[in-house]
């Protein structure tokens, strides 16, 4: 029994600090609409700062939480809603997911540049000593924790329900000019939500620094706010007592499972479920709870789909582009390059680029935002491995087809979520194979899994200029699918379901079949990008495919453009390139990126004044284009796309 309450203490204690945590999720998304992704590395940039001054400066305590929280926390969530989401009202839920994506690496590259990840950081309790009730140890900072998530819940349902401030903090998303007209600044409403929510995610993540007994690890911080998310959404993002008590609740059920059932598993297994854990938790809380309706900040704006070339036009731009990838397969057959040929960084790029065509066509086309995009190419590249050897076309045929299966069984119980949720979901499952597939060591191996090269007969792709130009004509062969599936029934029906998911089902289509498919699609193509990449290069293992470069990728797409087949490659291009020269860099550069084109919906291929016409591409000109356009023309993007000017 004494067992029994020193568990429920600590899980009561653990859900405290994920509640503190989701009531800024809650307190956010209430005043803007928008769902921090970067909660968890605020709390994370919180930890490691309260360390570095504490523990290496040997600030006093009081004086450290008064520097983080009063001054750290609340001009940066100022600065945010001001520099960041400010620019974001009239968007649609998908772009400010991505810019607050896009803030969770900035912070966690930032976190890495300033405090080494290898070092190990622990910091004390904040209160020291213990005492005993009904039979068992009960520790001040058990007790601290929670009693401030306690009073932090308490004085946020009073200042929501209870003052002026807290009703003009809950009308500002749903109509900011009705609040303007009642003599309140939406704008300073809104940056108060943010000032709120990133003062509870940097006290979270003090409170919960002192248990990380392995200490502060960057990832592991920015990801433990996870259960967090799966609270606020049971708290449907706007209950803040529901959200406390999902908190609570969650905290219970991890730290009996911990202590019940997993010292009764084979250990092997152990690090798996101790890591899925908190991902299960929001994968049920996504796919069990019913949806709020998604807000956006501000009224909607519409951007005119992208005009796809025609089949003729795209079969000469794949001929040309085919044509310059032999010339240089000519000119760079023996560079090198920091010890790797270029041609192989070539054959990276175009597996990449199928990667990135996946999301043209789930994310750009049908509006579908999906996280998980390297988790089935590290699927693939596992299947391939496993397949005759890693060598043979049959062991690409299979990494298709296993993970479009997977990818549609992801795809199901996710039916009726969208843009936020399905994010979310994908996030999760993102996760749970990064934290529990892929770190298993029988998976990869210790020395990672070998892939051979394709063997066909009368063929030898032995050599990096022959597996170039092979990777480029299966990227090349995926961009003119993508194209045709553009251009087909099929792929109007993505471009309406993308519009208006409402009338697309009042016209008799079935969502479900159409969102099943082109995720399964989508699955298979970075399945096949994992497979190829496999043999590009030889040897793949669990960091090739984790949960960060997989974000960050789709980031760079977003930036190119999401839209287009050339936005997929130029931003697998710009991916390779600057791993090469600062692969620490790459979230810095993407979460920059990310915020720079806040406006522009359509990415860099977007801006009019980077627009060109390709001599083969018949000129074409649209109406207006959204709300806020004005009359465009349609401009072909490179690789025989056309594009409405962004």
């Amino acid at each position: 029994m004494s067992n029994f309450l020193q568990y429920t203490v600590f899980g009561v204690m653990v859900g405290a600090g994920y509640a503190i945590a989701a009531t800024g999720l809650v307190v956010t998304y209430t005043t803007s609409g928008v769902f921090n992704f970067a909660q968890g590395a605020v709390g994370m940039i919180a930890a490691l700062s309260y360390w570095e001054l504490v523990s290496a400066h040997h600030v006093p305590v009081l004086l450290a939480l008064v520097i983080l929280l009063v001054f750290g926390a609340s001009i940066s969530g100022a600065l945010v809603e001001r520099v960041l989401m400010r620019r974001l009202h009239g968007a649609s839920t998908e772009r400010p997911v991505m810019v607050t994506l896009g803030l969770m690496v900035i912070l966690t590259g930032v976190a890495t540049l300033v405090w080494n990840p290898t070092t190990t950081r622990q910091v004390g309790n904040m209160v020291n000593g213990q005492f005993r009730l009904v039979g068992i140890n009960i520790q001040y900072q058990e007790v601290l924790i929670i009693g401030v998530a306690l009073a932090v819940a308490v004085a946020l349902r009073a200042l929501f329900y209870s003052s002026r401030t807290g009703y003009a903090l809950r009308a500002v998303v749903d109509d900011p000019e009705l609040l303007a007209m009642s003599g309140v600044s939406p704008n300073r409403m809104s940056q108060y939500g943010w000032i709120l929510g990133f003062m509870m995610a940097a006290l979270a993540g003090v409170l919960l620094a002192p248990t990380q007994t392995t200490g502060i690890n960057i990832e592991a911080m920015t990801l433990l706010v996870v259960n967090g998310y799966a609270a606020a959404i049971v708290g449907r993002l706007k209950s803040i007592p529901v959200t406390f008590a999902a908190a609570i609740g969650i905290g219970l059920a991890e730290n009996y499972i911990l202590n019940y059932i997993v010292p009764h598993v084979p250990q092997t297994l152990v690090p798996d479920i101790t890591n899925a854990l908190p991902i299960v938790f929001l994968f049920i809380a996504l796919v069990t709870v019913p949806a709020v309706r998604l807000r956006a900040a501000g009224r909607l704006t519409t951007v005119r789909a992208p005009r796809v070339a025609s089949g003729k036009e795209s079969l000469v731009a794949g001929v040309v582009f085919f044509g310059l990838a032999i010339v240089a397969a000519i000119v760079f057959s023996h560079t090198v390059f920091r010890g790797t040929t270029i041609l192989a960084l070539g054959g990276v790029v175009m597996s990449l680029g199928i990667v990135g065509l996946s999301l043209v066509l789930l994310t750009g086309y049908s509006g579908q935002v999906s996280l998980c995009q390297f988790s089935f190419m590290g699927i693939g590249a596992f299947v391939m491995g496993n397949i005759a050897g890693g060598g043979s076309l049959l062991g690409l045929l299979a990494a298709t087809l296993v993970c479009a299966a997977v990818g549609a069984l992801i795809a199901l119980p996710t039916i009726r979520l969208r843009d936020l949720y399905l994010a979310l979901a994908t996030f999760a499952f993102a996760s749970a194979v990064t934290r529990g597939f892929f770190a298993d060591g029988h998976i990869y191996g210790n020395g990672g899994l070998s892939i051979g090269r394709i063997i066909v007969p009368g063929v030898s792709f032995g050599n990096d200029n022959a597996e170039f130009l092979m990777v480029t004509a299966f990227f090349v062969l995926a961009a003119l699918m993508v194209l045709a599936i553009r251009r087909s029934l099929f792929g109007r029906r993505l471009v309406a379901l993308n519009d208006s998911p409402a009338a697309y089902a009042t016209v008799g289509l079935n969502i479900g079949f159409t969102k099943v498919a082109v995720f399964a699609i989508a699955a298979g193509m970075a399945g096949l990008a994992g497979a190829l990449y496999g043999t590009v290069q030889g040897v793949v293992g669990q960091t090739d495919f984790e949960i960060f470069p997989g974000i960050i990728f789709v980031l760079f797409v977003t930036i190119w453009s999401i839209r287009t087949v050339s936005g997929a490659f130029l931003a697998s291009l710009t991916y390779v390139v600057l791993s090469q020269v600062w692969f620490n860099g790459l979230g810095l550069f993407a979460g920059m990126g990310i915020i720079l084109i806040g406006r522009a919906a359509g990415g860099i291929l977007g801006i009019e004044a980077l627009q060109f016409q390709l001599p083969w591409v018949k000129r074409s000109v649209t109406g207006t284009e959204g709300v806020t356009a004005g009359r465009q023309g349609a401009i072909p993007a490179i690789g025989g796309e056309t594009r409405a000017a962004g």
